[in-house]
């Protein structure tokens, strides 16, 4: 694990390196438009995939701000949804922290999830410490409040969308145990726990697609991306028992610097992406 002034003279370094070019010049933000399955019904909304780098403090799972040793680059996902369904809305986001070195950290190191509706909220966040994951787990429901839980280790749903942006090849195949997503397992009220599954990646025409399959919960998840670099995801689909979820990218903006953003003037980005003045 390098100081924080070691990993930003290794990014200067690999400036060469396509991959890390793309990665290290800002923030990529996607929008998709979203047609969500809840309560036996479809209902429209629209979601964000924002994908940065960041310095990462290994042991105790935060943002390195201060340039302190036992640090790691990180590509952060910060997955949003928004939706209604009949008088009420939904705001979902699932933030997930992955190494940029795969070869040394097999894993994400964190994965937080907050749903917020006009019933309440729910929060759920997974540290990967000593070959375990680590879960807490609060919400206003009764049977869900308060938990904490050792869950093992093994692969987790959310890391999937960025392992797929910096090595497909990565993602895990075949028979295997999986612990569902955090939206899926909140909405659903489902325990957190491994989950047989059955992972099949395939290529055609530029396009790649991963599916996930999960028997015990007649759910599938399928991930549309492209196949060369940089593996930007186009759709997913997420079909179980109430119905099928899909999502589909309509715009994406590269190298945005959007912490730096926040004056008014800045809303023609939010116009770009179809967010102004403010979404639903």
């Amino acid at each position: 694990m390098k100081t924080l002034s070691a990993l930003f003279f290794t990014m200067i370094s690999l400036s060469a390196d396509p991959i890390h070019d793309f990665w290290f010049n800002g923030a990529e933000i996607s929008s998709f438009q979203l047609d969500q399955s809840r309560y036996g019904k479809n209902h429209p909304g629209h979601a964000q995939l924002i994908f940065v780098t960041e310095p990462f403090l290994v042991g105790k799972q935060v943002k390195n701000e201060t340039g302190k040793p036992g640090s790691t680059v990180v590509l952060k996902l910060n997955a949003l949804t928004t939706f209604n369904t009949g008088i009420y809305s939904y705001r979902t986001m699932t933030s997930t922290f992955r190494p940029i070195d795969c070869r040394e950290f097999p894993h994400a190191l964190k994965s937080v999830t907050s749903i917020q509706d006009w019933c309440g909220l729910a929060f759920q966040q997974l540290n990967y410490r000593d070959h375990c994951w680590n879960a807490e787990l609060r919400s206003y429901f009764e049977n869900e409040g308060d938990i904490d839980l050792k869950l093992g280790s093994g692969f987790i749903e959310d890391e999937l969308w960025v392992t797929l942006r910096l090595a497909p090849d990565l993602l895990p195949t075949g028979e295997l145990s999986m612990l569902p997503g955090a939206i899926f397992t909140r909405f659903s009220h489902k325990p957190l726990e491994f989950t047989r599954a059955k992972a099949e990646l395939s290529h055609r025409n530029g396009e790649s697609v991963y599916t996930l399959v999960y028997p015990s919960l007649a759910r599938t998840l399928t991930l549309y991306f492209d196949t060369a670099f940089p593996h930007v995801i186009r759709k997913w689909t997420e079909a179980g028992p109430s119905g099928t979820t899909t999502a589909i990218l309509q715009k994406r903006l590269l190298n945005v610097a959007y912490w730096e953003m926040q004056n008014p003037e800045d809303a023609g980005k939010r116009r770009q992406l179809g967010l102004d003045p403010v979404a639903d």
